[in-house]
């Protein structure tokens, strides 16, 4: 790779006046804002933080980058744990400013931006009663989120994010703008359902919606954390006959200080299971009904509850700012042993609060009916995807709560598949990347790269060299 040239400050003025968007360097007052993303552990300073206004914007940065040599981060959202979206030394190309969202009610589709959310995406589509599989945390972005596969609460009705991208914009290294869709370049569209941000700038993405909300069936049920290998067992063998319409996931986490919490349990360690059913409020009443009857929860805010305000549920445990340390496993099943390990890890977890947890995310579904005929997206047949959260505020130190996510990892790796779910990846290196996709589809990504990016430019991320 070609060493980075500095570019000058006649350089950078002449790129800030090809530009409808904004330019931020060093110097400017919101130079530090504009740097940091959601991990507060990643502290990188970029030379240039470009925040295009469009399309033509985003064409002249990748001209300005490849004339001085610049390494390239894309951000979106800026909410990936792996803090690819901020570059040291390098440029940013900041989609944020990038947040157009048109909905068409009668063909059921969205387009959007590059740089919208999904709170903001689903405030248009719920206009009309519609929604795509979208992020679990509201404040996400669409794009990295869709390209790394994305599990959310749809997904067992509707599939992932990326089986809903239909088409996408994208600005290729040597600033082409390719339309990737069925009908044109299929497999580049093939291979940005999943793939990650390996092959461009994805400016915009249009997405198939289907009638969703705008209320659901859904909440959490809070059980205390001592009967935890008791409900694991009951929900191991629950979700293996749950209609698709209904998608769950078990979280171990610090009480919240909520009021329908019994005041002597706020921050104490707690199992809850957190559901979404997209039928109506009577189906998703009887849906639930052993879930609800099981054992003596805590507290129990199952009901009737807008689509929204579900994605919006687990916002307040993920501000931005946090500092983030994440591992990830595919699990097949869970076995009696897997369980009394998982119990085992989260009990150790408890001096890590308030923001550590675990998360246990129930697939299969639509999910594993998909194939990877339609999509890079990869290991569709495990049962589970588990995620190990340390999370901390800056003034507490970060070792304790790495080597807690180490030491789970390790100890549930005997009951795992090997692959990690890419949304959830850090910068692990290569080799966890590969294994994301398994060896046909890797290859078949690797080929796709050398025609969109032979020169790697698209290499801070979830990284796929060229063939």
């Amino acid at each position: 790779m070609a060493s980075t040239s500095r570019p000058d400050e006649a350089s950078v003025e002449r790129l800030r006046s090809h530009l409808r968007g904004v330019v931020i360097t060093p110097d400017h007052a919101d130079y530090d804002s504009a740097r940091s993303v959601w991990n507060g552990a990643i502290d990188r300073r970029p030379f240039v933080i470009a925040r295009p206004a469009g399309t033509a914007d985003v064409i002249t940065t990748l001209a300005f980058a490849r004339e001085h040599r610049l390494p390239v981060a894309v951000r979106g959202g800026g909410h990936n744990v792996a803090g690819f979206a901020t570059v040291d030394d390098g440029i940013v190309i900041d989609l944020s400013a990038m947040k157009g969202i048109r909905v068409d009610p009668v063909a059921r589709t969205v387009r959007a931006q590059g740089g919208a959310l999904w709170s903001e995406l689903d405030q248009e589509t719920q206009a009309f009663g519609l929604a795509t599989t979208g992020g679990l945390v509201s404040s996400t972005g669409i794009g990295g989120f869709t390209l790394g596969g994305g599990i959310g609460w749809l997904m067992r009705k509707h599939g992932v994010a990326a089986d809903n991208l239909i088409s996408a914009d994208v600005v290729t290294a040597d600033g082409e703008l390719v339309i990737a869709d069925e009908e044109g370049n299929p497999e580049l569209l093939w291979g940005l359902r999943g793939g990650g941000g390996n092959f461009g700038v994805v400016t915009a993405l249009e997405y198939r919606l289907h009638p969703v909300g705008p209320t659901v069936y859904g909440g959490v049920i809070f059980h205390p954390v001592e009967r935890a290998g008791e409900l694991l067992r009951f929900y191991s063998e629950w979700t293996r006959s749950l209609p698709d319409e209904l998608t769950t996931m078990v979280v171990f986490l610090s009480a919240p200080p909520e009021q329908f919490i019994p005041a002597e349990m706020h921050g104490r360690q707690m199992i809850a299971v957190a559901c979404c059913h997209t039928g109506t409020a009577a189906e998703g009443e009887e849906s639930l009904k052993a879930l609800r009857d099981f054992g003596d929860p805590v507290a129990d805010v199952v009901g009737p509850i807008s689509y929204s305000a579900l994605q919006g549920m687990f916002d307040a445990s993920a501000p931005r700012g946090i500092h983030a340390y994440w591992k990830t496993h595919h699990l097949p099943d869970l076995p009696e042993s897997a369980i009394d390990t998982i119990v085992a890890q989260a009990a150790a977890m408890t001096e890590l609060f308030p923001l550590s947890a675990v998360h246990l995310h129930h697939v299969e579904g639509a999910v594993a009916r998909g194939s990877s005929d339609q999509g890079a997206f990869s290991h569709r047949d495990s049962r589970f995807v588990l995620n190990l959260l340390g999370q901390w505020m800056q003034d507490v130190t970060a070792d304790s709560h790495i080597s807690w996510v180490r030491d789970s990892w390790e100890a549930l790796r005997p009951y795992a598949t090997g692959s990690p779910y890419l949304n959830f990846l850090g910068d692990e290196g290569s080799a966890l990347a590969r294994a994301a996709y398994g060896a046909d589809t890797f290859a078949r990504l690797t080929a796709l790269k050398k025609k969109y990016d032979p020169t790697n430019t698209f290499r801070l991320n979830q990284n796929i060299p060229p063939a």
